[in-house]
């Protein structure tokens, strides 16, 4: 045997031992790339853990995500308004990927804060709102276990169904349970769906979303066998 084919033996043998899955592949053809910048240098969104929804895949319209329109209605023109970058906030919060078409803008002192929320975001929270039927956004995620996940959600307003897919199949759906009663009020639902994962490694989660809600974070926990 070749010392080069040992080496490469070798390597694998020691990930596997590490519990690093070699298993897993994102679509064939598939164009978009994991977010990443000088704020989030990791690279692919891990599951479990919190996907951030502002933070899907680079790649543009129709392959990263599908907006109605192309212009960004918060950072890339309600943040460029008098007082919404907020004291105190960075330009680069508030201007998150402005040239995008995904709508995005973060919480607001004199939006998100001045009333009681029914659960209280972090200050200079990212989320996507300005929603419409049949929008959608992909991440590029890496799952470490397949099986079945339990879903929070971090939202504002309607309850609404939300769906996701892997590898564009249908995966999952999380019901937010209720109606928050504005945009800005913001509440975490608690078990809102589960969601399946048939392979770990790398896969393409895809979030579908309808006209009504603030979303600024989903949790995905594994559900523990009876």
């Amino acid at each position: 045997m070749r010392r080069s084919n040992l080496s490469i033996r070798t390597g694998m043998a020691a990930l596997l031992l590490a519990g690093v899955c070699l298993c897993g592949s994102l679509p064939s053809g598939y164009k978009g790339k994991p977010f990443k910048n000088e704020q989030h240098r990791s690279g692919p969104q891990v599951i479990p853990g919190t996907i951030q929804c502002a933070l899907y895949d680079l790649g543009g319209e129709s392959v990263a995500y599908h907006d109605t329109d192309v212009v960004n209605k918060g950072s890339g023109e309600l943040n460029h308004k008098a007082n919404h970058c907020r004291p105190g906030t960075p330009e680069y919060v508030c201007y998150f990927r402005e040239k995008e078409g995904v709508d995005i803008s973060y919480t607001k002192d004199f939006a998100d804060f001045n009333h009681p929320n029914l659960v209280t975001p972090e200050k200079d929270q990212l989320y996507i709102g300005w929603e419409a039927d049949g929008e959608w956004v992909n991440y590029t995620v890496r799952v470490s276990k397949a099986g079945t996940y339990s879903i929070n959600a971090m939202y504002g307003n309607a309850a609404n169904t939300l769906t996701f897919s892997v590898n564009n199949r249908p995966a999952g759906e999380c019901r937010l349970p209720v109606d928050t009663g504005s945009m800005h009020k913001w509440n975490r639902a608690i078990d809102c769906g589960t969601i399946t994962f048939p392979q770990a490694g790398l896969q393409l989660l895809t979030l579908h979303y309808n006209t009504g809600n603030n979303l600024a974070y989903f949790e995905f926990l594994p559900v523990e066998k009876k």
